[in-house]
C-alpha cells in the first residue's frame, strides 16, 4: 500500500482527462431521474475517496472515520442552507473550508499516533460523529435525530434543464476542478513530500521536510475533499440525519479506494461506482444474504486485481506496450 506510483503516465495525460469528460457529459442527455441522480452520488463519492486517497495512499496514514469529515461536509452545506439562507453553490467552499479546519485541528496532535493507533483514533471519530450530531445543545442547528430537509436546487439563468440534470452538471464541474487541483498539487513539491514521508519519513526529514506540517496539511486538505463529497451528496439526497453516517460509510470509503487503486487519481471514480452499485447489486442477486454476496466479490476483486481497478489497467496497458 505504501509503495503506491507516482501521479504520472497515461493515467494522468490529457488524452484521458477528454476522454472522461465525453461520455460524463453525454451522461446528462442518456440518463434521466434517478439514474441521474445516481451518478450525481458517484462524483460526490469520488470527492470522499480523493480526499481519503491523499491521505492514505500519497501520504501513508490510514483512516477508518472519514464518514465523519463527509457527515461534516454534509451537515456543513444543510445548515448554511436551511439557517444561513447561503445559496447551494456555496455551501460547497464553505464545507471544503469548515472540514479542512477541522482535519487539520484533528491531524495536528494526532501526529504522534502511527499506524495502527492513528486507524484506532480515527475509527473512535467515525464512531462518535453521529452521536456528536445528535447532542442536544446543536439540534437547533442540525435538527437532532430528525435531521434537516432541504431543497433541491433548479437550474439557473432560465438554462433548459431540469433540477437532476443541472445538479449533476454542477457536481460534475466540482469534480473537474478538484481532480484538476490534486492533480496539479500531487505533481507539485507538496505531492513530492507528501510521497517522501510516505516512502521513508527519517530520510524526508534529513533532507529537509517538515513532517508535522506536511501530515497535518495532508490530513487537512484530505478532510476537505471529503466534506466537498458531503455536500454535494446532502444537496442531491435533500436531506442529511446522523443515521445516514454510520461507521459503516468510513469503511466503504476505505473499501472503494482499495478497490480502485490506492495511491491514484482515477482509482477514486472507480471505488465510487463500486461502493454504490455493488450494494444494490449484491442484494439483487441474493435478498436474504446480500452482504454474502458483496463479501464474495470483493474477495474476488482483490484476488484479481490486487492493485485495484487501475493496477489493473496499468497491468494491461504494460502487456499492450510489449505485444508486437
Amino acid at each position: 500500500m505504501l509503495n503506491a506510483p507516482s501521479p504520472s503516465g497515461f493515467f494522468h495525460s490529457r488524452w484521458l482527462w477528454l476522454a472522461t469528460l465525453a461520455p460524463a457529459l453525454s451522461l446528462l442527455f442518456v440518463l434521466k431521474g434517478y439514474q441521474l441522480f445516481q451518478a450525481t452520488m458517484v462524483l460526490s463519492y469520488a470527492m470522499a475517496l480523493l480526499g481519503l486517497n491523499i491521505l492514505t495512499g500519497y501520504n501513508g496514514q490510514i483512516s477508518l472515520g472519514h464518514g465523519a469529515f463527509f457527515a461534516l461536509g454534509a451537515y456543513a452545506a444543510g445548515a448554511l442552507m436551511e439557517h444561513a439562507g447561503l445559496p447551494y453553490w456555496a455551501t460547497v467552499p464553505a464545507a471544503f473550508c469548515v472540514c479542512g479546519g477541522a482535519g487539520y485541528l484533528f491531524g495536528r496532535p494526532a501526529l504522534k499516533l502511527e499506524g495502527l493507533y492513528l486507524a484506532l483514533a480515527t475509527f473512535a471519530l467515525g464512531l462518535a460523529m453521529p452521536q456528536l450530531l445528535k447532542y442536544k445543545h446543536l439540534e437547533a442547528w442540525t435538527g437532532g435525530a430528525q435531521g434537516l430537509v432541504l431543497m433541491k436546487p433548479d437550474a439557473p439563468f432560465g438554462l433548459p434543464l431540469d433540477p437532476d440534470q443541472w445538479l449533476y452538471l454542477f457536481a460534475l464541474g466540482v469534480a473537474l476542478l478538484l481532480f484538476w487541483l490534486a492533480h496539479n498539487l500531487l505533481r507539485g513539491s507538496w505531492g513530492r513530500a507528501w510521497r517522501a514521508i510516505r516512502d521513508h519519513a527519517m530520510a524526508a526529514e534529513a533532507m529537509g521536510v517538515d513532517r508535522s506540517h506536511c501530515k497535518a496539511t495532508a490530513f487537512a486538505v484530505s478532510a476537505a475533499y471529503t466534506g466537498v463529497g458531503g455536500a454535494l451528496s446532502a444537496i442531491a439526497v435533500q436531506f442529511v440525519s446522523p443515521d445516514s453516517f454510520s461507521l459503516f460509510l468510513s469503511i466503504s470509503l476505505l473499501v472503494g479506494i482499495v478497490v480502485g487503486g490506492v495511491g491514484t487519481l482515477w482509482g477514486a471514480l472507480y471505488g465510487a461506482l463500486f461502493i454504490l452499485f455493488v450494494p444494490n447489486l449484491a442484494e439483487k442477486v441474493s435478498k436474504a444474504a446480500p452482504w454474502a454476496v458483496y463479501g464474495v466479490v470483493l474477495i474476488l476483486l482483490m484476488f484479481v486485481l490486487p492493485g485495484g481497478v487501475v493496477g489493473g489497467l496499468r497491468k494491461l496497458q504494460a502487456l499492450a506496450r510489449r505485444a508486437p
